[in-house]
């Protein structure tokens, strides 16, 4: 659907004593099987090198180099003598390389499973990363109220970000194109330039016209220019009575 990925639904039960039928999504994406058979033949180079190294020497190997090798040994000394590779194991995970499932209990097509997969994953993402650009690597508060305080903050933080993600994204299939100012971080740095000043007469008005690319913008989340005057002139008639 994107991105090179290609998806396919079946529906089967998940175990012999399901009781309800799941849909099973299976996709392969091209970039994906580039990389996973870069990164199999890579180990397996690095296991035969490592064997190599052993050879006629007295050592066990774990399961994982049994995996890919038939272990051959000297019968009296039980030295280590030679490796060969299981080519036909190999080859099926070559086979394999890209290949990848979501599995879901509602009904779905194989574009709406992975869109949500996608979705939550980038939300999951933003919650681990809360260390680096959140600043949860050190909570700096003094007590435990504050501190679930500020981890709820943080998750509504998250979901907010999910949605304006999926909103986002779907102004972008509509317009067919790939804009680099429609991701989420891009989005609210191009909506902060939209100011309001107080002029000479003492009353707040928008700095200035709303831009092509904030209207785009403005438009995933059902929003227009009229939209932003709108608010902007309620918020100047309440600054001025709060005054």
């Amino acid at each position: 659907y994107e991105y090179g990925v290609y998806g396919k639904t079946i529906r089967h039960k998940l175990y012999a004593s399901d009781k309800k039928e799941r849909y099973f999504h299976l996709y392969h994406s091209i970039s994906k099987e580039s990389a996973e058979r870069i990164e199999i033949e890579k180990r397996i180079n690095q296991m035969t090198q490592y064997l190599k190294k052993h050879q006629n020497k007295v050592k066990e190997f774990g399961p994982g180099f049994e995996k890919y090798f038939n272990l051959h040994y000297d019968e009296k000394s039980q030295a280590f003598i030679l490796p060969e590779e299981r080519c036909s194991v190999v080859e099926r995970e070559l086979n394999l390389a890209g290949y990848f499932c979501i599995v879901t209990s509602e009904k779905m097509s194989a574009k709406e499973a992975i869109e949500l997969y996608k979705s939550r994953d980038v939300s999951e993402k933003l919650f681990r990363g809360d260390k680096s650009y959140l600043g949860n690597k050190s909570i700096r508060v003094y007590s435990e109220e504050s501190a679930r305080a500020k981890i709820f903050v943080e998750f509504v933080a998250m979901i907010v970000r999910c949605k304006m993600y999926i909103k986002l994204k779907g102004e972008m299939k509509k317009l067919d194109k790939k804009l680099n100012y429609m991701t989420v971080p891009a989005a609210i740095k191009e909506l902060k330039k939209i100011e309001m000043v107080r002029q000479l007469d003492n009353i707040y008005r928008l700095d200035h016209a709303v831009t092509a690319n904030q209207k785009v913008i403005l438009k995933a989340f059902g929003l227009d220019a009229n939209s932003i005057k709108y608010f902007a002139s309620k918020l100047s008639k309440e600054l001025k009575e709060a005054e």
